[in-house]
């Protein structure tokens, strides 16, 4: 039996009149997945490869359906494409084998009323590595429902891996979901999962209930072990470490086999959650196969992070290799990045978990109008999803909210969407770059095609007048973010979030004149993937054929620009 509200039955019954439109109008059969190309993962979305340009709900925002409902043509203004919204376990299974879907309905209704699409994040076990969202009569039944026991003896809020009820209980829930979504959703609005939200033991390195440290005195998984020793080449370097100190050897106890650390701990942990996630995501793929996902809660590695200051056995780089081998149905593991130098930790992410598609599940929307083009430039990301989305550019002070489309992320993603055709045709062909650069940092250096590009923040002309007396001064500049796309022998497409100074020189391993000069730069836009030219920039604009100058400012914010080369002596 199905328990579903008045308005839930409401959504239902649009969903189907929907479908049904769908179905005469002939969408395409095939449903989202994953695809290479190149050294790029992309999302298949109805046939075409698609760019998620997307955005992340408040936790809570998704549980009341008249909460987000006017939400839905404000987040289309701010050229979304993509919507991540929670569904919640204890909303959806309130009692034991009873679901309600209204929200996962209305949900759908709702982005399929502004053409966006929907990526559901299953708050189920775990939310931030914390059991909050789980339905009461999981909750309050600890005895069938065991939960994680830290050093001190002390149960924790947090449900414990190594049990099956709890397991077994989250996978048939989910399985449920996946079942509904497949019915419902035939316009293929949702084009993702996320299964679970930055799982983890907090506080401990961790779970030490009977049930665990029996299982941590017991021999390390053979399936584990013969990965480990077949792959000694692509074992992250902290694992072949441990291991390696320990002897190499190919069987024995945790502790045997990586020594006795805290970071064995790590692994043992991400070991369980590993095949836990991976037991709910094949369970859900059984009923329906769209990609799923996890997202990490990042941390470097370092002296004064032991695991357990952030989720201890979560899909960080260190243990990639361990979630690889548990959880075979999950097909991206996701860093949350909120730091300011986002370029730093995606390199560090990547370098470190190399086989692992990016996907940037979370991050901060303040500076995501510049890291968008690092992201998508660089790594050829899939995806980005400020969080919060819905309360962009909300004054509770002044309470107004400015035009959506005005906000900066907006700007940028207006960018990207014209250029995301383009994007998808060169993701990893290793034609694209992407940077971020502040009004303080020296001019960065890139190989693309037969130039090096020499990118830097362009500073007005002008000097700033002084502040006068008694006034503070203006804080520093925002940085900038582009991105460049090689997409001829002498030609570039470029676009970006704020002021952009770009010098060219040839490759040293590129015959020909060694001067790099500029026969035009063009201002313009993509129509439907065609380029649409605007001005033509020369003399003074692009410093009389010696840089390109991709403008800022409220107006200019997120120009496209088309340069053409030539070299001569």
């Amino acid at each position: 039996m199905k328990i579903r509200s008045f308005y839930g039955s409401i959504a239902i019954l649009s969903l189907a009149a929907l479908a049904a439109c769908s179905r005469t109008a002939g969408t395409s059969a095939s449903i989202p997945h994953l695809e290479k190309q190149g050294t790029a993962t992309r999302l298949v979305v109805d046939g075409k490869p698609f760019l998620m340009l997307a955005g992340e709900l408040r936790n809570s925002s998704g549980s009341n359906l008249d909460f987000v409902k006017p939400m839905w043509p404000q987040l289309a203004a701010m050229h979304l494409n993509t919507v991540l919204t929670p569904a919640y376990w204890e909303l959806l299974e309130p009692k034991e084998g009873q679901f309600d879907f209204s929200l996962v309905d209305g949900a759908i209704q709702g982005a399929q009323s502004s053409h966006l699409r929907l990526v559901f994040l299953w708050f189920g076990s775990w939310k931030n590595g914390v059991s909050s969202y789980l339905p009461e009569w999981v909750k309050a039944d600890q005895n069938r429902f065991p939960r994680v026991q830290n050093k001190d003896g002390k149960g924790i809020e947090t449900l414990s891996t190594l049990s099956t009820a709890n397991r077994d209980a989250d996978a048939r829930a989910f399985a449920a979901l996946m079942r509904h979504i497949k019915q419902v959703d035939t316009r293929h609005t949702v084009v993702m999962m996320q299964v679970e939200n930055e799982v983890g033991v907090l506080g401990d390195s961790r779970d030490r209930n009977e049930a665990a440290d029996k299982a941590f005195a017991e021999a390390v998984p053979k399936e584990l072990m013969d990965y480990i020793c077949s792959h000694k080449d692509i074992l992250h370097p902290d694992l072949a470490k441990a291991w390696e100190a320990a002897g190499s050897k190919e069987s024995g106890t945790w502790e045997q086999v990586f020594g006795k650390s805290t970071y064995t701990d790590e692994i043992f942990m991400a070991w369980n959650y590993a095949s836990y996630v991976g037991h709910v995501a094949a369970a859900g793929k059984a009923e329906y196969p769209l990609p799923m996902y996890v997202n990490t809660w990042c941390s470097m590695p370092a002296p004064d992070r032991p695991p357990g200051t952030y989720p201890s056995g979560g899909p960080e780089p260190q243990v990639g290799n361990i979630w690889h081998v548990g959880a075979p149905a999950i097909d991206v593991r996701g860093p949350d990045l909120y730091s300011p130098n986002q370029p730093d930790w995606i390199k560090w992410y990547r370098a470190n978990d190399k086989e692992n598609p990016l996907f940037i599940p979370e991050t901060d929307g303040t500076r995501g109008a510049y890291h968008v083009f690092y992201a998508v430039g660089q790594h050829d990301a899939m995806g980005f999803t400020p969080f919060a989305i819905d309360e962009f550019g909300f004054s509770s002070a002044a309470g107004t909210r400015p035009d959506p489309a005005d906000l900066p992320i907006a700007r940028s993603y207006a960018t990207l969407a014209q250029l995301a055709p383009t994007i998808l045709e060169y993701q990893g062909k290793g034609k694209m770059a992407g940077v971020v650069v502040s009004a303080d940092d020296p001019p960065q250096k890139v190989a693309l095609g037969d130039y090096l590009l020499e990118v830097s923040y362009a500073r007005s002309r002008m000097p700033p007048a002084p502040p006068a007396p008694g006034v503070a001064p203006p804080p520093p500049p925002a940085p900038a973010g582009a991105l460049f796309i090689s997409v001829g022998p002498d030609e570039y497409i470029a676009a970006g979030s704020g002021p952009v100074s770009v010098t060219f020189s040839p490759s040293p391993n590129t015959p020909g004149p060694p001067t790099a000069g500029i026969v035009y730069t063009e201002e313009g836009s993509f129509a439907n993937g065609r380029w649409v030219p605007g001005r033509r920039l020369n003399g003074d604009e692009n410093g009389q054929g010696k840089f390109l100058r991709l403008s800022g400012g409220a107006i200019h914010n997120g120009l496209i620009q088309k340069v053409k080369l030539y070299r001569y002596r």
